[in-house]
């Protein structure tokens, strides 16, 4: 790896710019975004295969963010640096804490995008609600949620354009612990996990038990939903009815102005969308509330690498 880089220095002329890199269970999103714009200059995509060790995913992540630097300098950008955004808690050092889904826990994951460029990580949830704060669909809120679904599903509650992000760095849990109840009719103690029943990797395991034809991705089971499969729409439907029992829930604690949704399956819209459209709404308690704007994030799925990009620019002019 080469030691960092200078780059221009940043002038009327030259617009400064940042590399993000969104660093997902399926894929590794990079680009080169110009700020104060939030301009994409460059963008590139590469697999995560996150079920290798998590030293060769870092590998593959410094090779992709190492390019987009070299890109950055050649084409005669001033770079501030390289963000970061990982589908982990991450605390307020800018540690990874968790392992679920990339095993970057306790490897100085930091130092070594630093090497390249002055570096920033952060959980990917709030790189995401920082660019729909700053550029996209957010700008016209105070105090939103934004929440994305796909392989995983988290929230970010952001107020004054900045992402809470809780006393350790936490502030992003919604989906992936046990929702324990026990049954009003038959007293069976259920241990329901929001993920398992309406994430990515959920459709399709969930269709793939009950269907005579398996799948392999959840674009394959919205499609069989346009094509009138039964079990198709029964699995997609409770999906949306369960996500929404959950974000009724968070906007009856945290009142927000407006709910915003992103990620490849929050975006896919059709009978997901609305099924959990309707019971979030049925789930919200206030009237007053039950009417809240509930959104497409604006940036669709480059938000988490422009968001991580943002957040050099953010912590540069904190």
């Amino acid at each position: 790896m080469r030691p960092a880089q200078r780059s221009p220095k940043l002038s009327p002329r030259n617009p400064g710019c940042a590399v993000g890199l969104d660093v997902g269970g399926t894929k590794i999103a990079g680009g080169i975004v110009e700020f104060p714009s939030g301009n994409i200059r460059i963008k590139q995509t590469i697999p995560t295969r996150a079920d290798r060790d998590g030293r060769e995913v870092l590998s593959d992540a410094l090779a992709l963010a190492e390019h987009l630097v070299a890109q950055a300098v050649k084409v005669g950008s001033a770079l501030a640096g390289i963000g970061v955004g990982v589908p982990e808690l991450v605390d307020l050092e800018g540690n990874v804490t968790s392992g679920y889904r990339i095993g970057w826990r306790g490897l100085p994951i930091q130092a070594s995008f630093s090497r390249l460029a002055p570096a920033t990580l952060q959980a990917d949830v709030r790189a995401a609600a920082l660019a729909e704060a700053m550029f996209g669909a957010g700008k016209a809120y105070n105090l939103f949620v934004y929440v994305t679904v796909g392989t995983g599903i988290s929230y970010s509650l952001v107020q004054g354009g900045n992402p809470y992000a809780g006393a350790r760095g936490n502030a992003e849990l919604l989906a992936s612990s046990p929702l324990t109840t026990t049954c009003t009719r038959c007293g069976a103690l259920l241990h329901p996990v929001l993920e398992e029943i309406a994430s990515g990797p959920a459709l399709v395991a969930r269709y793939n038990k009950l269907s005579d034809r398996l799948v392999k991705q959840a674009e394959e089971v919205m499609a069989a939903v346009e094509a009138n499969d039964a079990v198709a729409s029964r699995v997609v439907r409770s999906a949306g009815e369960a996500l929404g029992t959950s974000l009724g829930l968070l906007i009856n604690v945290l009142d927000p102005e407006a709910m915003i949704v992103g990620g490849g399956l929050g975006l896919c819209g059709g009978l997901y969308w609305t099924s959990f459209e309707t019971s979030t709404r049925e789930h919200i308690w206030a009237d007053d509330t039950r009417d809240l704007p509930i959104v497409p994030a604006s940036l669709g799925t480059d938000a988490g690498f422009i968001g991580a990009a943002a957040s050099v620019w953010q912590s540069e002019h904190a």
